[in-house]
């Protein structure tokens, strides 16, 4: 087993664009791709962004605990991490690092203790993350009040992360992040 970052954060926090500069400048990290039974929005591509099954076929992978941790994080579409993908990054000699939800990102620093090192990406106000997930033109409207709904519940969750880093500068963020997983790689 090695070592693990576990990013999470509100919809529409940045944490997928913090995770994507952080790939960039640790060459030893490599991305795990979670599953999901939700179909695939704009270009995702399948094994790329998510491995995209049906709701049966990712029931099936759970009676066969085929998964680390899974949830359902909205009724009828889950969200999970499968143990070959982990098993995958770590036979390669890399370090996983995890964009996930929120508490899935709670259990997996429950599952990993020590060795992983939690990061909630805190949104600078509910506002700002209702104009960021608009902007991005992707959901519908009944989609983008489910998120800010559901906003709230995991702002409230982020003292049980390793860190919080505030995202209302960029590259400040960015910044922050990798100062904090230097640290931990030490």
């Amino acid at each position: 087993m090695g070592k693990l970052v576990i990013f999470s954060a509100p919809s529409g926090s940045g944490k997928t664009t913090i995770v994507r500069e952080l790939l960039k400048r640790f060459p030893r990290f490599e991305f795990s791709i979670s599953a999901t039974s939700r179909s695939p929005r704009g270009v995702e591509q399948n094994g790329v962004d998510y491995y995209f099954l049906s709701n049966e076929e990712f029931r099936e992978r759970v009676e066969r605990n085929e998964f680390v941790e899974w949830e359902e994080v909205y009724q009828g579409t889950c969200y999970g991490t499968l143990r070959s993908e982990m098993e995958r990054i770590w036979s390669n000699g890399n370090i996983i690092i995890f964009d996930v939800d929120v508490m899935g990102g709670i259990n997996l620093k429950r599952i990993f203790g020590d060795d992983a090192c939690s990061i909630f990406i805190m949104p600078p106000s509910v506002e700002e993350l209702e104009r960021r997930l608009r902007g991005r033109g992707t959901d519908s409207e009944e989609v983008i009040l489910k998120r800010i709904g559901k906003a709230e519940f995991e702002l409230s969750k982020a003292s049980e992360f390793d860190y919080t880093v505030v995202n209302d500068d960029l590259q400040v963020a960015i910044e922050q992040t990798a100062s904090i997983i230097e640290n931990f790689l030490k």
